[in-house]
């Protein structure tokens, strides 16, 4: 039996245009592919709905060469 997916929230920076959200998708989905990613370019805010670990989809977000700062 798996988890509840939770909601975590990154701020995230760098974040400056339609391929930048695509990427930091993509990262967090090839973490998670059933993971649902919603993302607010204008405050930098990343909310991700995953069973997957927080430190794992920030580290693949930061792979993709954004700072996570929360």
């Amino acid at each position: 039996m798996t988890a509840p997916a939770s909601t975590t929230t990154f701020q995230v920076q760098g974040m400056t245009c339609g391929h930048c959200e695509r990427a930091v998708t993509r990262a967090v989905q090839q973490i998670d592919p059933a993971a649902a990613v919603r993302i607010d370019r204008a405050s930098g805010q990343v909310q991700v709905r995953s069973n997957a670990p927080r430190e794992a989809l920030a580290a693949a977000i930061a792979e993709e060469g954004y700072t996570v700062t929360a």
